[in-house]
């Protein structure tokens, strides 16, 4: 079975995605926020049947770029890059990841859900970060495909 077939709803995110991340402490103060623009494919050859890159780009002029290449099986993605490790399922509409930073003192885990507008142009994101068994952080993102042509 294809990626497409065995996460439908994950395929409804191909292509690029601009908005904005919102980082928040436990009691909803910000202590961070930037612009993002990402790009989910699925490619149809090679080792890896799903790929992502994320770009930010904060208001001091920083800017990130991240590669998220997967694996698909039995319903699941999953991830082990050098930035992190954990997998995506499909439920009820969401598409749910936990994964884990690499070498990341901060966080012991993180809980992210994905809801998708009915149209498929607009998106919203909740990560949940953990440390110790307790929430401590969340991140709020609200994104936008962009259409071309």
């Amino acid at each position: 079975m294809t990626i497409q077939k065995g996460m439908p709803i994950l395929a409804r995110h191909a292509g690029d995605w601009v908005g904005e991340y919102i980082y928040v402490d436990a009691d909803g103060v910000i202590i961070d926020r930037h612009k993002s623009h990402l790009t989910s494919t699925f490619p149809t050859e090679g080792e890896y049947q799903y790929h992502q890159i994320n770009r930010y780009t904060w208001p001091d002029g920083r800017r990130e770029e991240h590669q998220f290449p997967a694996q698909y099986a039995n319903g699941e993605i999953f991830w082990d890059t050098p930035r992190i490790k954990g997998k995506a399922w499909e439920t009820y509409g969401t598409v749910m990841l936990t994964w884990t930073y690499k070498g990341d003192p901060e966080s012991d885990y993180l809980f992210e859900m994905i809801q998708i507008s009915e149209d498929g142009n607009h998106r919203a994101r909740t990560w949940h970060w953990y440390k110790d068994g307790q929430l401590f952080k969340r991140t709020l993102i609200k994104e936008t495909r962009l259409l071309v042509g």
